[in-house]
């Protein structure tokens, strides 16, 4: 099989666009390491006496913090595949080397593993 570097290149960048979008609803980059990224509350206003409004901000940011949790160590696997393509090292089993088949690239254009190594 010839995996097409350009094929997936571009659905990977597409993807990757797809998941910043996703991660900027929820968050935010951090400053202090730019390719980390960080849960940031919905409502900013902290001041409120309420304590109603306070739980719910505690319970939002935690929920953003769950969201970014998911769409980072997706979002990582993403550049991983995109630097894997720079490489001339995509398509292959982090486990055994051999190429990962069309229909799992398909389905996960950043999979690291062919199926008989799938976690």
């Amino acid at each position: 099989m010839t995996i097409d570097y350009k094929y997936f290149k571009k659905k990977l960048e597409a993807e990757e666009t797809l998941l910043e979008n996703e991660l900027e609803k929820v968050g935010r980059r951090n400053p202090d390491n730019l390719s980390d990224w960080e849960a940031t509350p919905a409502d900013k206003d902290i001041s409120q006496a309420d304590e109603n409004i306070a739980a719910d901000n505690v319970e939002s940011y935690e929920d953003n913090m769950a969201i970014v949790d998911t769409l980072e160590t997706r979002y990582r696997d993403v550049k991983d595949a995109l630097e894997k393509i720079n490489r001339g090292a995509y398509g292959f089993c982090r486990v055994c080397n051999e190429e990962i088949d069309a229909g799992r690239l398909e389905a996960n254009p950043s999979a690291d593993t062919c199926r008989k190594h799938m976690e």
